[in-house]
């Protein structure tokens, strides 16, 4: 099961840093089997390997080694990190900065050659929900395009547009019929859910039969929170 906090544009260098030194010792001393994921903000990126037990990853990058590619980063930063693990495709990059799907598909494409770990994102906006399941099935499945599905080092995470930092996360009932019917197709590719995840309602989507863990933004912020987050994945 894989548990994963985006901080998104939050927290500092040294701030981070912190957080990651009390998860590895909450690691260390209660081991788990959740695959511990965790993506700072690119200023804030830290050496992979001083903390064993959290994967840490990118939220972004460019889809080129290095070049000429004004504020953004490219594989050889990431590499200077020992950072093989990649959010794409997220909302806010697709609304806000306007990420199309043919350069989310080629994001993707350089992460896959790269040999990268890929949480993949998708999701619908509220006006799609409320046309019912079969446009919502239309709207994700189009936001496969491009995209290698058979890649073994895929997760993907549905994360409903109208769910992310509003405090409103769907119905279980909502979660389990996305899941259930990304799973048909998409088999042993693991699926997470994110949006407005907290303590409270955790427990219930990780029991939900399709779903392989979360991808958490604010009530993964702070560290003491993110370790209970990861206790209640661990005993559900």
């Amino acid at each position: 099961m894989i548990i994963a906090a985006n901080f998104k544009t939050n927290h500092t260098r040294e701030s981070t840093a912190n957080y990651l030194e009390a998860l590895n010792l909450f690691l260390d001393a209660y081991p788990t089997h959740c695959d511990v994921r965790v993506y700072p903000a690119a200023s804030s990126l830290l050496r992979a390997d001083l903390y064993p037990h959290v994967k840490l990853g990118a939220q972004n990058f460019y889809p080129a080694v290095n070049g000429a590619y004004t504020g953004e980063t490219g594989a050889q930063q990431l590499d200077e990190f020992g950072i093989k693990n990649v959010l794409t495709g997220h909302s806010e990059r697709r609304i806000i900065l306007k990420e199309t799907q043919d350069f989310i598909a080629k994001k993707y494409a350089f992460a896959r050659s790269n040999n990268w770990e890929i949480i993949y994102c998708i999701g619908e906006p509220k006006d799609v929900r409320d046309n019912g399941f079969k446009a919502v099935a239309e709207y994700l499945w189009a936001e496969f395009d491009g995209i290698d599905t058979d890649y073994e080092k895929l997760s993907v995470a549905y994360e409903p547009i109208w769910a992310i930092g509003t405090g409103i996360s769907a119905q279980t009932e909502e979660i389990a019929e996305v899941l259930d019917m990304l799973k048909a197709e998409l088999k042993s590719v693991p699926l997470l859910y994110g949006g407005s995840v907290n303590a409270e309602n955790l427990r219930q989507i990780v029991s939900l039969k399709s779903c392989g863990g979360a991808l958490i933004g604010n009530a993964a912020l702070d560290a003491a929170n993110f370790c209970k987050l990861i206790q209640i994945a661990q005993n559900k």
